[in-house]
């Protein structure tokens, strides 16, 4: 249906519309100035008396002729011939009311023919004095068929020009639409990406302003999201030289202490060496983090696996996590609702994803308040929900949220979503994964 729509109004046809649309014009138009310029012209003719002179005229010429030849009525091959030059005369001689001469049927003999067919009332008869007496003839000529075909021809002229400029005009009118697009491309070229391509009509035009009418709006969300990403990404760069440099500043001061042997006994050296591996650890953590991070931002397209129930994407993962997490001392409630719903997402991703949550539950959970997992089916999304209580200690722990951070950019090249926030004490983040379409 798309095609044939494409097809309808495309440029082609509508080009066809318009030269038939002009030509009908055109041929409309030359009717009705032919017939009001005909009926104008002979009326002037008739009135201005431009016939009477013509006819009188070659009345004149004809009795010169005449007498200059010394012709009667019977000379019917001279008088044929100068009706010939003429080319435009027809002559018909009567002699006491008798046609003896008829320049319509030049090789008839009518001179003995006894015809009488009487003076018609329309006719006007001249008198010509040939060498065997006077005669009476009626003259028709077609004086005034040039200057019919000179207004016939301005006519003609008067309807082409009317057909070039229906044409032209609505050439025209693309043509401004393509000037206008030029233009705004101009305008993007120059970088204002905020400004909207007109889009007129239906036709490939109209394609082509859409398509980049669309392409503008890709980069500019292209240029949005990579400008969010840069401010992000120093958001946590800054985060993370401020966070590694309070355990590194801790460990040149225990280094140095234990270095200047400023201990006072082995114990107390133990402690400084515990504080510095435990320093260490965290340095490990956050680069550990940040790799985390910068990996999943930087994959611009991520290869899903196939499509999978449900229950075969995660009950393995859910499992070893709850016993994870039940071995650490934490008490899980899971709750699921398994659906024969297929989701298509990267299982390394998912991995990835469950270590975070995992580490971040044993890090900031309340171990003395339980974790609750649960996983349903909304219609849209299946839905995976984490909740536990907070764990407040009067040393609050470092925290950067690059983990949640990275949560996100995985769930997003999913196709998925992820949010979190607290509430009365509590910590709750949900992951939407997407279901598969079934092509």
């Amino acid at each position: 249906m798309i095609k044939q729509t494409r097809k309808i109004n495309s440029i082609y046809i509508q080009m066809i519309k318009l030269l038939m649309l002009a030509a009908l014009l055109a041929i409309v138009a030359l009717t009705a100035v032919n017939r009001v310029g005909d009926h104008v012209l002979g009326y002037y003719l008739e009135q201005s008396g431009y016939l009477a002179g013509q006819k009188q005229k070659y009345i004149d010429k004809f009795q010169q002729y005449v007498q200059k030849n010394n012709l009667s009525t019977e000379n019917v091959q001279q008088l044929n011939a100068w009706i010939e030059k003429q080319k435009i005369l027809s002559i018909q001689v009567y002699k006491n009311d008798i046609l003896v001469f008829d320049s319509d049927y030049p090789e008839q003999d009518v001179w003995n023919e006894d015809i009488a067919p009487g003076r018609h009332t329309w006719e006007k008869y001249y008198e010509v004095a040939f060498s065997d007496g006077a005669a009476e003839i009626t003259i028709t000529g077609f004086y005034d068929y040039r200057i019919y075909d000179y207004v016939f021809f301005a006519e003609l002229i008067l309807a082409f020009g009317l057909f070039l400029f229906i044409v032209l005009r609505g050439i025209q009118t693309k043509m401004k639409y393509i000037e206008l697009l030029s233009r705004e491309i101009e305008i993007l070229e120059g970088g204002a990406l905020d400004y909207a391509v007109t889009v007129n009509g239906k036709d490939e035009l109209a394609e082509l302003a859409q398509s980049i009418e669309q392409m503008r709006l890709s980069f500019q969300n292209l240029l949005s999201r990579e400008s969010e990403l840069i401010k992000e990404n120093q958001k946590i760069v800054t985060e993370m030289s401020h966070d590694l440099r309070t355990p590194v500043t801790a460990i040149m001061l225990y280094t140095e202490i234990i270095k200047s042997g400023k201990y006072k006994e082995n114990g107390q050296l133990d402690k400084y060496v515990d504080k510095i591996q435990a320093k260490a650890q965290r340095i490990k953590q956050l680069t550990d983090s940040l790799f985390t991070y910068t990996l999943t931002s930087g994959e611009n397209i991520v290869k899903l696996d196939e499509a999978e129930s449900c229950k075969t994407v995660f009950y393995d993962i859910f499992s070893e996590t709850c016993n994870y997490l039940e071995q650490r001392g934490f008490r899980v409630v899971f709750q699921a609702q398994w659906t024969e719903e297929k989701l298509q997402v990267s299982r390394e991703y998912v991995v990835r994803i469950m270590d975070n949550i995992t580490s971040n539950i044993m890090k900031y959970a309340d171990p003395y308040g339980p974790v609750f997992i649960s996983l349903y089916d909304d219609g849209e999304f299946i839905n995976i929900c984490f909740e536990n209580r907070i764990l407040y200690l009067q040393e609050k722990p470092e925290s950067t949220e690059i983990g949640i951070q990275s949560v996100r950019n995985m769930m997003k090249k999913m196709g998925g979503e992820c949010t979190y926030g607290q509430l009365q004490g509590m910590f709750r983040m949900e992951l939407r994964f997407a279901k598969s379409v079934e092509v």
